[in-house]
Parts: C-alpha cells; structure tokens; sequence
C-alpha cells in the first residue's frame, strides 16, 4: 500500500472511530445518522449507510438546524458522578475526550463544565481556567449564568482575579435570572470567608450577608440547586459560632432539597 492509500486508510479509521449517532431536524426534513461538527467550514455533516454499506452525505448550516439530538456518551454518567463525589482526578481523562469527540454535539459543554469542577478537585485551578475560558469565549454569558458560571467563579477566587470575579458577580445579580443571582450571593458567602480572619465575626458576616438570605429568601424551583449549597453553607457557619442547634437544622434542610431535586430529576427523565 503506498503513502497516500495508506493515509487515506488512517484517515477513514480515525473518521470511523469518531462517528457519532445523532438525528438533525430542519424545518423541511429529518435524518439520522453519523454526525460531525466540521469546524473548519462551520458546518454539520451527516452521513447516512444503507445495508450494502453505500453513502448518502448531507450537510446543514447550524442556522438550518431546529434540534440536534445526540445519545448521551456511555460514560458521561459515571464521569459527572466521580466528579460530584469528589473523586474529579480519576475523571479529567474521559471528560477531556467527551469535550475532544462531542465538539459541537450537546455534551461537549456539560462535560466541559464538569471538566472545569474536576481540575479544580486536582489542585490544578490554571487548566480548570483554561478549560473555563474556551467555553466563554464562545458565549460570554457563561460567565455569570448557568452551570459553569459557580464552577469559573471557584476558579476565579483560588487564582486571585479578584476584579474579574466581582465583574462576573454583577452580572449575574443584574442578569434577572433568578439562579444566577442565588449563586452570585453564595459566591459573596465564599468570598468573605476566603478574605476574612477565621473566627465568629467573618462566619456570621457570611452568614448574614450571603447564605442565609439565599436559604430563606430564593424558595422558587429555579434557585433550588443554590439553596441547598447555601444551607450547607449556613451549617457550616452557624458550627463555627457554635449555634450547632442550627447547623443540624440547615443540614437537613439540603438534604430535603438535595432529595426533592433528585425525584424532579427522576420524573423529568422518565417522561
């Protein structure tokens, strides 16, 4: 076989290896079949193989596409909860090739986001930034709404961009989105912990100031992730002032949201 057969061969292994399911829908038609984000001409291609192996290729401008459905990678599941259970090290390998194959087809962010959440676990807050920022450039909002927005904000306060963080924080509380604005005021909570002495008086402004406004304030469905974070937060402060009657009471109550959302989750999935 010479060079170019050869390349063409590799080449075609590798396009193979990568191929990916999904279905693409326009306003016109739908088509299932192998898909892939061609980044340098900023298109979709879709290439569909009959029983006798024939081809048929089509390809579709993002602009065109109403919905683009692709199957959850195999080992996202398990990657997230590693991540979730502190455990973000021994993920960084398979979430990076999730975010690597699945550019452009629905879990390159959400991997991309637990990606960030796992390099901050490995003591590694420069690539944790890095991954952060590919994602922002794309979408700037990303830094002060959604999902990564708390993650980048961690990020943010362990390198000591201070001024970087404080611009993300007004924009989320100025965003009107009500998740963003809870996480902003948890962020606050973290904020004056990580700058203050550690003793009562920096807790209880923590407290005061931040977790306990978003525990008894955002009670909407929305705000429901942030609330939980904030009452183990307020826990967490109300132990270091020694209220403990309190810490036990704000415990429960993030196991009862944790547990709330969990069963949401659960009927959204079986649906």
């Amino acid at each position: 076989m010479n060079r170019i057969a050869t390349a063409a061969a590799i080449a075609l292994a590798a396009a193979s290896a990568l191929a990916t399911p999904g279905t693409i829908r326009t306003a016109n038609e739908q088509r299932s079949g192998d898909v892939k984000w061609q980044a340098a001409k900023k298109q979709y291609l879709l290439v569909i193989k009959d029983k006798s192996g024939s081809e048929m290729s089509f390809s579709y401008a993002p602009e065109d596409i109403v919905s683009l459905d692709v199957p959850e990678p195999a080992s996202y599941k398990a990657l997230v909860s590693a991540v979730q259970g502190g455990r973000g090290t021994g993920a960084i390998q398979g979430l990076t090739a999730i975010v690597q194959e699945y550019k452009k087809l629905n879990w390159d962010k959400p991997a991309a986001r637990w990606l960030v959440e796992a390099y901050l676990q490995a003591n590694n807050p420069q690539k944790a930034y890095e991954m952060a920022q590919t994602m922002i450039n794309e979408d700037k909002s990303y830094a002060y709404t959604g999902d990564l927005a708390p993650a980048y904000w961690q990020v943010l306060l362990k390198l000591g961009k201070t001024q970087q963080l404080e611009n993300c924080l007004a924009k989320a509380a100025a965003s009107g989105d009500r998740l963003a604005s809870a996480n902003a005021l948890v962020m606050r909570g973290d904020v004056i912990l990580a700058n203050g002495s550690d003793n009562a008086e920096t807790y209880r402004k923590a407290l005061i100031d931040a977790y306990l406004r978003v525990a008894l304030m955002y009670t909407d469905e929305a705000s429901a992730p942030a609330r939980a974070a904030a009452c183990e937060k307020c826990a967490l402060c109300f132990e270091n002032i020694g209220w403990t009657q309190y810490a036990e009471e704000m415990r429960s109550n993030a196991r009862s949201i944790q547990f709330s959302e969990q069963l949401r989750s659960g009927a959204k999935g079986g649906k």
